[in-house]
């Protein structure tokens, strides 16, 4: 059952550039803003005096609080209304941007709880956003839309590197923050007017899968800290060891509750679809690269001492590159007849360029040109992938689904980045101490060839997410001409 017509007010209403500006800056206020501790992580150390294990937890806990809300939020937004949920988002977005920007030194406080808030905030606006694009866009004007929701999204993921240092080095990485919040006030301004949209009023009075949504919080969290923190206190520590615990009995009670609940937050029955579960892995896998960009900002950041605005510079042709052709990864799925071949020819451009970046033992100069250069391919590869892959997810569902299946889809995206970079970043540090001194220490501690290997395997476990992201799409995703995402299936 698509949405009917009593559902939305007025009728007729149709998607305009206004609209869709207004949800491009929203999806900005996370990617370009709450993301932009990629780059000035050390500026944020330093100033607040916090350690590494904390400061990382920090850079990956938004967007794990953004996957493990995002399908409830999705829920919600198809029950209460997708607008409305927007709205919620940037409200909340204001506040997560607030706290940080008041964080007080000498304490993480401030700035884990605006992380978090940022994370709820974002979980808020994905769904409800990609929703009301699937609600008021269709055929090409929808591929154009989520094109340009596309650009918000992955191409402010580029621009947020460069962003954060030029800020951080002309007015301090606070304003970063304070600007997030001008551009949250912009985007309500723009939606403001915009007609409710809400999903199937029967799937609307199903009751919240909390004990779903309680469990994935507590597996997440744990994981998460267990990643983060286990080098330093010890990986026979209690404390880890009870996280461990933790992690695995709140995975099992997930996976039977979302099996067996009549209501589920997960709802499984949409990974039977097979060119919805390729678009979903392959989208969780690619967000996972977030752990690359964060790696090689942290080498010549720490190795080669480049200030957090020579490091943003270096990313300038992956922000080019993923601007230039998300269209094209648009117009070749039209051309091609279908998502598959865009998304893989994606992949292998993403991996090529994470693989340049792994030659770490060259000079700082050849570094710093051959990181340019995979950057720019970066960039081209994730382009390509973004809008077929986003297109193929919202095809397969129907309209009274569609907040909740872009819930789960854009979890995907949340949960990948918060796993590439715990992981990227749980590598880089465990390596750096890996000649026996104290896991305590901070990486400026570590000699230049140790934070050069370390970067090298971890960057290599980012090569490693690219590849298996390509075997999703091969597996999952029908060829042109097939039954192509099955057409706005249940």
């Amino acid at each position: 059952m698509g949405i009917s017509e009593k559902m939305v007010s007025p009728p007729v209403y149709e998607g305009n550039d206004r609209l869709t500006t207004g949800i491009v800056l929203a999806v900005v206020t996370f990617w370009l803003f709450a993301q932009t501790t990629l780059n000035v992580l050390p500026a944020m150390r330093k100033e607040l005096r916090i350690n590494d294990g904390i400061s990382d937890i920090a850079v990956s806990i938004t967007a794990l609080f953004s996957g493990a809300f995002i399908v409830v939020a999705g829920g919600l937004a198809d029950r209460f209304g997708r607008v409305k949920m927007t709205y919620a988002g940037l409200a909340l977005s204001v506040a997560g941007s607030l706290l940080i920007a008041a964080s007080p030194c000498g304490t993480a406080t401030f700035l884990m709880a605006g992380r978090i808030i940022q994370g709820v905030s974002a979980a808020c606006i994905m769904p409800a956003t990609l929703a009301l694009m699937k609600a008021y866009y269709d055929g090409a004007a929808r591929q154009r839309a989520l094109s340009f929701w596309s650009i918000g999204s992955w191409g402010g993921s580029g621009l947020c590197a460069l962003l954060g240092g030029l800020v951080d080095a002309t007015m301090g990485w606070r304003s970063i923050f304070w600007m997030s919040i001008v551009v949250a006030t912009v985007s309500w301004t723009l939606i403001r007017g915009t007609p409710e949209s809400r999903g199937d009023a029967e799937d609307a009075t199903q009751p919240i899968d909390w004990t779903g949504l309680t469990a994935l919080l507590i597996a997440m969290v744990a994981f998460s800290v267990v990643v983060g923190q286990g080098s330093t206190l010890g990986w026979l520590n209690p404390i880890v060891l009870a996280l461990m615990v933790a992690f695995a009995v709140a995975l099992i009670v997930f996976i039977r509750t979302e099996r067996y609940c009549s209501h589920p937050f997960v709802d499984f029955r949409l990974f039977e679809n097979a060119a919805y579960l390729g678009a979903t892995l392959s989208n969780f896998l690619l967000n996972g690269v977030a752990g690359a960009l964060l790696i090689v900002l942290l080498l010549v950041q720490k190795a080669y001492r480049f200030s957090s605005l020579q490091a943003g510079l270096m990313t300038t042709g992956y922000l080019v590159a993923i601007l230039m052709t998300i269209r094209v990864g648009e117009k070749l799925q039209q051309r091609w007849g279908g998502p598959r071949r865009p998304m893989l020819m994606g992949c292998a451009v993403t991996a090529a360029g994470i693989l340049l970046t792994t030659f770490t033992y060259v000079s700082a100069t050849r570094y710093v040109i051959i990181a340019v250069i995979g950057f720019t391919m970066l960039g081209i590869g994730l382009g390509l992938y973004a809008t077929p892959s986003t297109d193929a997810a919202l095809s397969s569902v129907a309209d009274a689904r569609s907040g909740a299946a872009s819930g789960i889809y854009k979890m995907a995206s949340s949960l990948g980045t918060a796993f590439g970079i715990a992981i990227s970043a749980a590598i880089f540090t465990a390596l750096t101490a890996s000649d026996g001194l104290s896991p305590m220490r901070p990486l400026s501690a570590a000699l230049p060839d140790q934070l050069r290997f370390a970067a090298a395997v971890a960057l290599w476990f980012n090569v490693t997410m690219v590849l298996l992201a390509a075997l999703a799409i091969r597996l999952g995703m029908p060829t042109p001409g097939g039954d192509e995402a099955a057409g706005d299936s249940s």
